[in-house]
């Protein structure tokens, strides 16, 4: 008998949401929210009637009865850090997201809307793989400042979608691969995934690492710590140099790639130059990696928007070509992701993790 499942993914000005029959696809559809809708509520949570309704609209226009879903899932939010997995949205975890345990963000949404529709009509509800996944080697935690243990924030979703993606299609177990996942999009992260835990990862959501269209990455320190205290920046300002405006944005003035290799391509050196910076810089960071793995990688998968250019897997593989075979998944399919994670506890393939 068939699975019926609703996955809900909300982002800033928009909701995505999709519906699937086992891990078919029958529609999706992005809600899309004014910018003068969403600047009416006060906060992220106050948000959650004004979404759930614009929900059940949709799903009643479409035909839909929404007591027909066997399942409810939602992305995830800024949770306690947590293992990989699928978790019911059970009190404690339902409390975290409503307060925002790590940071306010529209995805806490996710799994408070599941848990609301689900209650409504009597079914379970989810969240898979929220960015907040650490499992982390103790070593990789030292940062060595006492006062900074390294964090992970990161693409985990679509990381571990990929991998397991990547290990079902060699007929193995993700369990048994030792794979470095590169996702590249407004943000970058490059994860090292031993045995089926990624061990260590970049902090995206503080612009840890190669910088990227949006995040300035790992800058000089001590020039960082001047520029603070220069007077000429407010807290805030600093924030937005690292998230939002560095990388391609602080260097050429916009965040789409396409843009900066057409740039590149006709002659702009700057463009160039940075461009050239964005994959060298991604190639150390997966050097890295390989040497928390000790040299034994079996397979580097590219991932995410900037995966769908011929030069992104091109100019990788000349860097990292010789540590392992590459494999591009480009995108990032977060509403499979999500039934995916939710059909293997539901079908009894891994049990629902506890929070």
């Amino acid at each position: 008998m068939s699975i019926k499942s609703l996955i809900i993914n909300p982002g800033s000005t928009s909701t995505k949401i999709g519906v699937f029959e086992d891990e078919t696809l029958l529609f999706d559809e992005t809600l899309r929210h004014a910018t003068e809708e969403i600047a009416q509520y006060p906060s992220i949570l106050s948000q959650k009637d004004f979404r759930e309704d614009i929900i059940l609209r949709f799903l009643k226009e479409k035909g839909v009865d929404v007591k027909s879903f066997d399942v409810i899932v939602g992305r995830g939010g800024l949770l306690k850090p947590i293992p990989s997995g699928t978790y019911a949205v059970t009190d404690a975890l339902l409390a975290d997201l409503e307060v925002g345990k790590q940071g306010q963000h529209a995805s806490n949404l996710g799994g408070i809307l599941a848990r609301e529709i689900g209650d409504e009509i009597g079914v379970p509800s989810y969240i898979v793989d929220p960015v907040v996944v650490d499992e982390l080697l103790p070593v990789a935690r030292i940062s060595g400042m006492p006062e900074l243990p390294r964090r992970v924030i990161f693409h985990a979703l679509n990381q571990k979608a990929v991998a397991r993606r990547y290990a079902k299609e060699q007929g193995v177990g993700y369990d048994t691969l030792n794979l470095i996942v590169i996702h590249m999009g407004g943000g970058v992260s490059v994860g090292a995934h031993v045995k089926g835990k990624v061990v260590d990862v970049n902090n995206i959501l503080d612009g840890e690492g190669a910088f990227s269209p949006e995040r300035a990455g790992t800058v000089p320190v001590g020039d960082l710590i001047k520029l603070c205290f220069s007077g000429k920046y407010t807290e805030k300002e600093i924030y937005k140099k690292v998230c939002g405006n560095g990388g391609y944005n602080g260097y050429l003035g916009t965040n789409d790639a396409r843009e900066v290799e057409k740039r590149a391509a006709e002659g702009d050196e700057l463009a160039q130059v940075v461009l050239d910076a964005f994959y060298y810089q991604i190639a150390k960071d997966a050097g890295a990696m390989a040497a928390v793995m000790q040299g034994k990688v079996d397979q580097i998968i590219l991932t995410g928007g900037i995966a769908y250019s011929p030069l992104t897997k091109e100019r990788l593989t000349q860097f990292l070509g010789w540590i392992a075979p590459i494999t591009v998944y480009p995108g990032e399919d977060e509403l499979l992701a999500l039934v995916q994670g939710a059909l293997r506890v539901m079908k009894g393939e891994e049990p629902a993790g506890e929070y």
